[in-house]
């Protein structure tokens, strides 16, 4: 690129001589040289100019311009100057901003570090936050762990006590007889404040403090659904059962479940008196112990099923009691009210308990042991099907056998995926925890 030089005499603001512009060009042959002398004449504006070839193979242009009186050398002179000031002030400012630019871009870097380093702070700030919130929860629930754990050893305590006082006395008994053949001793006194059913028994005194279902173990501070010792008030000899202390206040006695099917309810007459199954999944208690439980007082009755959408009902009963094994643990059940129509009480109730070796149609059609009528509405000890609606192939085409509530499905082939019974005392009250 050619390199221009202008030369102009400092301070040179009005011409008061001929005004020359020398121009150079580097590397120019002289031979490649093309240039004519132009002049417009003597006393012309436009003035004339020369050029020539120096040694150092420069080629230097001369120009001439006219005098001009009392007026400034041409704009080109000080455009010139200005121009060359202006590209330097340019390339300085392109410096300027360039160092502008990497100092922003440092800036911005040390911006994103300090973002970072807040928001590690921030994630540290909320861990530690969460970690004393589930301390919090971890102490308190230990608290209550401890709590119910001492509340089960002193019933536990108390319950082994009372059982080895009724072995010694037992003991005692066996001892009287033996030494008297033919003569029975009372050894055990009956508490003054027995029933007169229970005075019937003399023999058997129920246990102080201990509880006689699962509502005495909930209003002892218990409030955690599991397995737990029980000793029925007519009976006197513990049993196990499970406990729902979650479902609509807690305090319930689970008497039956269906959940999956693993166990089988084709069951005979003493099966479903003594009790079969599993209390962690599937299980009948016992129409002995139902009978028991139910009859030391006043007690409702609450069924839950779900059927294969996983949509929830429940049936509700204010008075539920089953008798005694000489009267076929006949079912007694009133007072319906819940989220599904009743199919059990209207056409159950005053019937008596039924398996299918006890002789009756109905229970062997059904596979199951339950209170039919002719044959059932409601049959919640029936065969596991699973996905609802059901076939009875291979069972013969006598009726239906599913696990069916028939007011809910409107159908005797919709068999339930869940189903669970339990009894509480009809006067239970949940209470608020402290």
């Amino acid at each position: 690129m050619s390199l221009v030089s202008v030369t102009n005499p400092p301070g040179w603001t009005v011409c008061s001589a001929l005004c020359v512009l020398i121009v150079l060009f580097p590397e120019v042959r002289a031979d490649e040289l093309n240039v004519t002398s132009h002049s417009n004449g003597g006393g012309s504006q436009c003035g004339e100019y020369t050029n020539q070839v120096m040694e150092d193979g420069m080629c230097r242009l001369v120009a001439t311009l006219p005098q001009m009186d009392e007026q400034k050398c041409p704009d080109m002179f000080r455009c010139t100057d200005e121009v060359s000031y202006w590209l330097h002030e340019n390339e300085e400012r392109k410096h300027q901003i360039a160092a502008l630019k990497e100092t922003i871009s440092e800036l911005q870097e040390e911006l994103r570090n300090h973002r970072h380093r807040i928001k590690v702070l921030e994630l540290q700030s909320e861990e530690r936050n969460h970690l004393n919130i589930s301390l919090e929860q971890r102490f308190h629930e230990l608290e209550v762990h401890y709590n119910e754990a001492t509340t089960l050893l002193h019933l536990q305590g108390t319950l082994i006590l009372e059982l080895q006082n009724q072995l010694h006395n037992l003991t005692l008994l066996v001892e009287k007889v033996k030494r008297s053949p033919g003569c029975f001793i009372n050894v055990v006194q009956p508490n003054p404040l027995m029933s007169a059913q229970q005075a019937l028994h003399p023999e058997i005194e129920h246990v102080r403090n201990c509880p006689i279902d699962c509502s005495s173990i909930y209003y002892n501070g218990v409030r955690r659904s599991g397995l737990y010792v029980v000793v029925p008030s007519l009976a006197g000899i513990p049993v196990e059962v499970y406990c729902d202390m979650d479902t609509d206040g807690g305090g319930w006695t689970v008497i039956q479940r269906r959940a999956d099917g693993l166990v089988s309810f084709d069951r005979s007459w003493r099966e479903y008196r003594d009790g079969f199954g599993d209390l962690h999944s599937e299980f009948w208690l016992g129409n002995e112990h139902i009978h028991k439980l139910s009859t030391q007082g006043d007690y409702s009755l609450r069924i839950h099923m779900e059927d294969w959408s996983n949509k929830h009902k429940h049936a509700l009963y204010q008075r539920f009691s089953v008798e005694d094994e000489e009267h076929q643990y006949r079912l007694h059940v009133s007072g319906f009210s819940g989220t599904v129509q009743d199919s059990f009480g209207w056409y159950h109730d005053k019937q008596g308990f039924s398996t299918p070796d006890s002789g009756n149609i109905c229970a062997e059609i059904s596979h199951g042991g339950w209170w039919y009528n002719q044959c059932f509405y409601a049959n919640l000890n029936g065969v596991y099907y699973r996905g609802g609606h059901y076939t009875p192939i291979g069972r013969g085409p006598l009726g239906p056998d599913g696990i069916v509530w028939y007011s809910w499905k409107d159908s005797d082939y919709y068999s339930l995926r869940k189903v669970s019974m339990m009894i509480r005392p009809r006067n239970f009250r949940p209470r608020v925890s402290p």
